[in-house]
């Protein structure tokens, strides 16, 4: 059974890799991900807050370090 995981890329990853790394669980385009992101964050909600919380408690890729 392969489960599905949530983890931050490096690859094609702007800052942290968090929007990567959700756009690859939701399997959409990574460029959609940050331009909702961004949206939400000028419209007054804690994006910005969100994104960080999300790279410190998101894990990175293990597969990078196998």
């Amino acid at each position: 059974m392969n489960k599905k995981r949530l983890y931050r890329v490096e690859e094609g990853k702007m800052i942290c890799g968090v929007c990567g790394g959700v756009a690859q669980y939701f399997e959409v385009d990574p460029t959609i991900v940050r331009l909702v992101w961004a949206a939400l964050t000028l419209a007054g909600f804690s994006g910005l807050i969100a994104y960080i919380v999300a790279a410190i408690i998101i894990p990175k890729d293990p597969e990078l370090y196998r």
